[in-house]
C-alpha cells in the first residue's frame, strides 16, 4: 500500500512539473530570471519619476502605486464631470484607471524594434502560418477551411501583402499622427503638422476646407473595418496613389475588386499589430502603435486629451457617441510619461513645450530589463537584441532589400539587430517575437 502511495505521490508531483513546464517556459523552470536589487531600483526610478511626470503634465491627473510592484493607477480628480455612460450598463465612466506600468513599458519597447506590416515572409516563417493564421486575416476566413486550399488564400491576401517588410524602424525622424477630435478646430496647428517627417492620419478624416487646423501633409493613411469597406472614398480624399493604406483588422473581398477594378493605386498593407490588453480603445492606438514602430520620434494631435469634455465631437462631422474618453486620456498620459509619444492639445499648443520629469533612455533601458524579468517575458534581461526571438528562421533571399538607402538612425539599426526582422507575436502571452534573419 504504501509503495502505491508513494508512486502515486511521485506521479502527481511530476504531472504538476510537467504542468509548470508548460505554463512558464522550460527555461525559467531550470533557470528562473533572477530580478536583482539594481533591477528594482531602476524600475521604482522609473516609476518615482513616472509619478511626477503625470503630477506636471496631466493637467490634473494624478498616478499612484497600485496593490503590485507593476500596477499603477492614474486618477482624476473627484469633480471631473464624467459624461461617458456604458450603453449596455448606463453607469458613468470611472475617474480612476489601473494600468500595469511593466507590461506597458516592456512592450512598447519591443513594438519600436519591430514591423508593424504583414508580409509573406512572416506568415511563411511562422509555423503553421496558413493553417493556423493566414485564414483569420481574410473576411469570412471560416469559408476557406483553415486555408485548406492554400492557393485561394494566397489570392485574397496577395494584392495587400508584400514578400519583406516594406518599412523598417527609425526609418521615419520625427513624426506626427493625427486624430479626428473636434478639439482640432480649437488651434491652428495646420502648418506645424506639416513639418513633420511623416504624418500619420485616420479613417476617413477629410483634409479639404481644414488645412490651418490639421494641414495638408498626409503619407499613412490608417482604416478600420468601416473605412476600408469604403478604400475607394478614402483614396480619393487624400489624392490617388499618394498616400499608404493601412488595414488594421482583415482583407476584404469587397475591398479586393476595388483594389483590381478601380483601381487603387496607393499601396495597401494589413497590419500586424502586438497586444495590449486593456488599454486605449480604437484606430488612434493603432496608428500610434504604426508609427512608434517606423520614428524615431512620435507627436500626437486631435485626440481628446484635455479636461472640460463634455461631448464626443469629431472635426468634421456632428458629435457621435464614443467611447471611455477618460481612459483614453489616461492611457495617452501614461504613454507620455513613458517617453513614447508628445501630447499637442488646445491645453498643450506650445510647440516647444517641454515634458517634465520624461525619462531618459538610460532608464528606459534598466526599467524595461526589470520589467520583462518581472513579467517572465521571453528572453527576459537579455542584453542582446535577440533574446525575445521565440521563432527563429533564416531567409532563403538573403538579405533584406532597401536597407543602404534608409536614413542613417534606420542602418544602425539595422546592423544592431544584425538586419534581423522582428515580428510580434500576435496574442502571444509571453510577448514573444518572430524571428528573421539573413542567411550571410
Amino acid at each position: 500500500m504504501r509503495l502505491l502511495q508513494l508512486a502515486f505521490i511521485v506521479a502527481l508531483t511530476s504531472g504538476l512539473a510537467a504542468i509548470y513546464i508548460y505554463a512558464t517556459g522550460v527555461s525559467d523552470f531550470y533557470g528562473p530570471h533572477q530580478v536583482s536589487d539594481e533591477d528594482l531600483e531602476a524600475f521604482r526610478s522609473l516609476q518615482r519619476g513616472f509619478q511626477k511626470c503625470v503630477s506636471s503634465n496631466g493637467l490634473g491627473l494624478q498616478a499612484v502605486g497600485g496593490t503590485d510592484f507593476c500596477e499603477i493607477v492614474l486618477q482624476f480628480p473627484s469633480n471631473t464631470d464624467s459624461k461617458w455612460r456604458d450603453p449596455k450598463t448606463g453607469e458613468p465612466e470611472g475617474l480612476s484607471f489601473s494600468y500595469n506600468l511593466c507590461e506597458a513599458l516592456a512592450t512598447w519597447e519591443q513594438v519600436r524594434n519591430s514591423t508593424t506590416v504583414l508580409t509573406k515572409e512572416f506568415i511563411d516563417a511562422l509555423p503553421n502560418g496558413w493553417e493556423d493564421y493566414a485564414w483569420r486575416r481574410i473576411n469570412k476566413g471560416i469559408m476557406l477551411n483553415r486555408c485548406e486550399n492554400k492557393t485561394l488564400c494566397m489570392e485574397k491576401l496577395s494584392l495587400v501583402l508584400p514578400e519583406k517588410p516594406p518599412y523598417f524602424p527609425r526609418q521615419f525622424g520625427q513624426c506626427a499622427v493625427v486624430g479626428n477630435s473636434g478639439d482640432l478646430l480649437k488651434t491652428k496647428f495646420g502648418k506645424e503638422i506639416d513639418g513633420y517627417s511623416a504624418v500619420f492620419r485616420e479613417n476617413g478624416a477629410p483634409i479639404q476646407n481644414y488645412t490651418d487646423y490639421v494641414g495638408s501633409k498626409s503619407t499613412f493613411h490608417l482604416l478600420n473595418r468601416g473605412s476600408a469597406k469604403a478604400l475607394d472614398k478614402v483614396a480619393e480624399l487624400y489624392g490617388t496613389g499618394k498616400e499608404i493604406l493601412i488595414i488594421k483588422t482583415t482583407i476584404h473581398d469587397i475591398m479586393n475588386k476595388m483594389i483590381r477594378e478601380i483601381p487603387i493605386q496607393n499601396p495597401v498593407y494589413l497590419m500586424l499589430g502586438a497586444s495590449f490588453g486593456s488599454a486605449a480603445k480604437g484606430t488612434g492606438l493603432k496608428a500610434l502603435e504604426f508609427a512608434l514602430s517606423i520614428c524615431d520620434t512620435v507627436d500626437m494631435y486631435g485626440f481628446t486629451v484635455d479636461p472640460g469634455y463634455k461631448e464626443w465631437t469629431r472635426y468634421f462631422s456632428e458629435s457621435r457617441q464614443g467611447h471611455t474618453p477618460l481612459q483614453g486620456r489616461a492611457y495617452y498620459q501614461m504613454m507620455e510619461c513613458l517617453g513614447l509619444i508628445k501630447i499637442h492639445s488646445p491645453m498643450r499648443s506650445d510647440p516647444n513645450r517641454v515634458v517634465k520629469w520624461l525619462p531618459d533612455r538610460g532608464t528606459i533601458a534598466a526599467a524595461r530589463i526589470a520589467s520583462e524579468k518581472l513579467l517572465r517575458r521571453v528572453g527576459a534581461g537579455s542584453g542582446g537584441p535577440l533574446g525575445a526571438c521565440s521563432v527563429i528562421k533564416k531567409l532563403v533571399k538573403g538579405k533584406h532589400n532597401g536597407v543602404s538607402g534608409l536614413r542613417k538612425a534606420a542602418v544602425e539599426h539595422q546592423k544592431y539587430v544584425k538586419e534581423t526582422t522582428m515580428y510580434p507575436l500576435e496574442h502571444d502571452y509571453r510577448h514573444g517575437l518572430l524571428c528573421t534573419t539573413p542567411t550571410s
